[in-house]
């Protein structure tokens, strides 16, 4: 069974996305922080972390940029799931994610891009190949 880290601080937020993904046959893993987020990836090995942005003691920004330089964990798929980001931002570009959601996300756009980057593994990243965006119906 595939594992999922969860990065989000709200924890409304936090159980209904655990709620989905369980449902779907994940097993999932929360995180309330960067900080703690980034001693479970490391610990844990998820196939995938999905991270909130604007997070406590670690924003989401300084959690992908800790694990891309990362040598154990460095090629863990990453997908970010924030209300915080316009389209186009360049941060995207550079923190090396593989996809990136904008609250609300539909569940069925939310688990087909987790379902896809379980499938693609873990994988080398680069400046300004994400290889998915998936924006909220708003």
């Amino acid at each position: 069974m595939a594992v999922l880290l969860i990065a989000e601080d709200d924890e409304d937020i936090a159980a209904v996305l655990a709620r989905v993904c369980k449902r779907a046959g994940l097993t999932v893993l929360r995180a309330p922080d960067g900080r703690a987020a980034l001693e479970m990836v490391v610990a844990e090995r998820p196939d995938v972390l999905l991270t909130d942005l604007g997070m406590p003691r670690m924003d989401g920004w300084e959690l992908i940029r800790a694990v891309r330089a990362h040598p154990e964990v460095g090629r863990t798929p990453v997908a970010i799931l924030t209300g915080q980001l316009a389209p186009g931002d360049p941060r995207v570009a550079e923190a090396e994610v593989c996809a990136v959601l904008l609250k609300p996300c539909p569940n069925d756009q939310l688990l087909a891009v987790i379902q896809e980057l379980i499938e693609r593994g873990p994988h080398e990243h680069a400046p300004g190949c994400t290889v998915q965006k998936v924006h909220s119906q708003v």
